[in-house]
């Protein structure tokens, strides 16, 4: 909230939001939700004051591959600079 404007706050809450429904039920070995993962990777990539489209991407990075949400879906809902982040992640990964 510091270095973003205040008009990008709902897009990453959106991001946010859909991700914990996404991971809802999955769990760490620690048995924390699994959200919170996603969570400090984001809190990570704010803290670089990295652009609205890298924080959103740090929340929805697992969701394909823990949750197989396709690639177009994050698009059509977040935008191709975020879905292409997640997708590149998801490829660094592997």
């Amino acid at each position: 909230a510091s270095y973003l404007p205040a008009e990008r706050r709902p897009f990453l809450r959106e991001a946010f939001e859909y991700a914990a429904i996404c991971h809802s039920g999955q769990f760490r070995k620690s048995g924390e939700p699994y959200i919170t993962h996603p969570l400090a990777v984001a809190e990570l990539v704010a803290t670089l004051e990295l652009d609205h489209n890298a924080v959103a991407a740090a929340f929805l990075h697992d969701v394909q591959e823990d949750c197989g949400i396709p690639n177009e879906e994050l698009q059509k809902r977040f935008g191709a600079d975020v879905a292409g982040l997640v997708e590149g992640l998801t490829k660094l990964d592997k």
